[in-house]
């Protein structure tokens, strides 16, 4: 299957949104590859609530990548994001599977746009906010979104699986 050419500045995830005809923003930034957290940046740099700006995680559930999207100002609880997935145990993937897995690069991996569908569990503090952001595609890139258009465009279900 051909990929659909991306309009200037598009990744798969703007592709993904418009041909879902889910509503979003874009919100580029100057990345600092120096940055000890990516997302942190980008809510620095965005001027951003960082409870409303999400970050994109895999890990390996019982040997199958999963997704967990929590916000950056936590961590991904492996064993709650085990029982939303009714597996038995959860691993952080390695980066390089990640990357494989998606097409995009760790730093800028959007839950949205994959290369194919993962099983996806957002944070259920996604719901507290009107809009989320979460990577756009590539590292400087966020898309902000409704949190329902995140879970419903994902196939994700909604857990608490921060800390």
């Amino acid at each position: 299957m051909a990929r659909k050419k991306q309009a200037a500045g598009g990744t798969p995830a703007t592709v993904a949104l418009t041909d879902a005809g889910v509503a979003f923003t874009t919100h580029p930034y100057e990345h600092d590859p120096r940055a000890a957290s990516y997302g942190l940046e980008a809510a620095e740099a965005l001027g951003l609530d960082p409870d409303s700006v999400f970050k994109t995680l895999f890990a390996d559930l019982d040997g199958e990548l999963v997704v967990g999207v929590v916000p950056v100002t936590g961590q991904l609880d492996l064993k709650a994001l085990a029982r939303a997935l009714g597996g038995s145990k959860a691993v952080m993937a390695r980066p390089a599977d990640a990357e494989r897995a998606t097409g995009y690069v760790v730093g800028g991996i959007s839950p949205v746009g994959q290369k194919k569908r993962h099983r996806t569990v957002v944070d259920e503090t996604a719901v507290l906010h009107d809009v989320v952001y979460v990577s756009g595609g590539r590292r400087g890139f966020d898309l902000g979104l409704a949190p329902d258009d995140l879970v419903t465009v994902t196939g994700a279900v909604l857990a608490e699986i921060g800390r």
